[in-house]
């Protein structure tokens, strides 16, 4: 079996179940080999959630280029990228980066890295064109919003603020994204982010 499709099948598990809950044992069980096997690939857990975070930021790297590359505008891709959110919303175990942080300090380092250079940067570019474009306000500094913005995605997931006997993770995600992106709308960009809503929620009830 390949390294690759081993990846696949871990990071399936860890997104459902979060990360200390799945021990090496589920992941052979899961892929149908044994545990002999997969530790000819993997020396231990630790060195297996390192690479399954890798694995995630590459897909999440090309999702998002693919959505930056396709949208019309800065209102566009933000609309877009909140579908791709809310996708990944259902699937997420809320424990997840709870786990990679207190258990895991290589494959938490990672997602540091990305957060604070990919993802500030995607949402610095994209401001920046929003104002360009007229779509967004333009006295909004990009850069402390963009670190302001990750912060906050982070922060959802912790059950301390929002505990999951009292929230829907989804329904809290969704309603600090939707606040986050009125906060940057300008009248035009307000207008154009309703016809958006409006197109999908037509399409919906189709």
């Amino acid at each position: 079996m390949s390294k690759e499709r081993i990846l696949e099948g871990a990071h399936s598990l860890f997104i459902q179940f979060g990360v200390r809950s799945v021990s090496m044992d589920d992941v052979a069980r899961e892929l149908a080999m044994s545990k002999k096997t997969l530790y000819l690939h993997f020396s231990n857990k630790d060195e297996l959630v390192t690479e399954v975070v890798r694995f995630h930021m590459d897909g999440e790297m090309a999702q998002f280029g693919g959505v930056i590359a396709s949208a019309s505008n800065a209102v566009d891709e933000l609309f877009r990228l909140a579908k791709c959110m809310r996708e990944h919303a259902f699937k997420i175990n809320p424990s997840l980066l709870y786990d990679l942080h207190k258990y895991h300090a290589d494959g938490w380092a990672i997602f540091q890295e990305f957060k604070s250079q990919y993802l500030v940067g995607q949402i610095v570019d994209n401001i920046e064109r929003g104002k360009r474009e007229g779509y967004y306000r333009m006295e909004l500094n990009a850069r402390v919003l963009a670190i302001l913005r990750m912060e906050i995605v982070q922060m959802v997931f912790s059950d301390q603020l929002y505990p999951r006997s009292e929230f829907d993770f989804i329904e809290v995600q969704m309603q600090v994204f939707d606040h986050f992106v009125h906060g940057l709308l300008s009248e035009k960009g307000k207008q154009l982010y309703q016809e958006y809503q409006s197109q999908e929620v037509n399409n919906h009830s189709k």
